[in-house]
């Protein structure tokens, strides 16, 4: 498995990833916008045409954030999420940035423990911030 800009023909693997993992899903056009965006990248975590997971990033200036992050549920629990985290760390520093941000549902234990293991920390609420069903979000971050 190696980690790789995703293409278009890789959407599909996303997609499949995407709407099997969250209760309401990016569209493919979302997906789309960071094939080619010079801000930011999809990056996905497979091998040929299969896809495991996927991590979408974007850099503004020092600032980073990670918007989706996911992993199939055949390759759960095997290091892949914590592959793809280190990837997008590493990448947004190259492209200059400090620290990175992302939002998480409070409930999303098994992402929570990843993104502590990382360094990630809370730093805030954001109430009622999902939907499908209602619930907060946890803001996390870590200086890169």
């Amino acid at each position: 498995m190696r980690i790789l800009k995703a293409r278009s023909r890789h959407l599909d693997g996303v997609m499949d990833i995407e709407n099997a993992s969250f209760p309401d899903p990016w569209s493919r056009a979302a997906f789309e916008d960071y094939l080619d965006t010079p801000d930011g990248e999809l990056l996905i975590l497979g091998e040929g045409e299969a896809v495991a997971g996927f991590a979408v990033y974007h850099v503004s200036f020092e600032d980073a954030e990670l918007y989706n992050l996911a992993v199939g549920k055949d390759f759960r629990r095997r290091g892949f999420g914590r592959a793809l985290l280190d990837a997008v760390l590493t990448r947004a520093k190259e492209r200059g940035a400090e620290r990175m941000f992302l939002e998480v549902r409070r409930s999303n234990a098994p992402a929570i423990a990843l993104y502590r293991a990382a360094g990630f920390a809370v730093c805030g609420v954001r109430r009622n911030y999902y939907a499908l069903p209602t619930e907060d979000a946890l803001l996390m971050d870590i200086t890169l």
